[in-house]
């Protein structure tokens, strides 16, 4: 899968994470490209398992901080 982000436009980085029980991935992907990613990753990882695969959106937050 990070493979196959690299390799389209708007993504930013993508890196293998958690291979354990079949891994995941991690990419910054520009906010305008987020759906393109999701469709050309997705058919690809389809394509070459036969598997679907989930996509989660997260945003970046303010940071660690102190809690009072």
């Amino acid at each position: 899968m990070a493979e196959a982000a690299w390799q389209t436009e708007g993504v930013v980085g993508s890196r293998m994470t958690g291979g354990g029980f079949g891994g995941c991935t991690v990419s910054i992907v520009r906010d305008e490209a987020i759906d393109i990613c999701i469709g050309q990753v997705g058919k690809r990882y389809t394509e070459h398992t036969g598997l679907t695969a989930d996509f989660y959106i997260a945003e970046i937050g303010d940071g660690a901080r102190r809690v009072e």
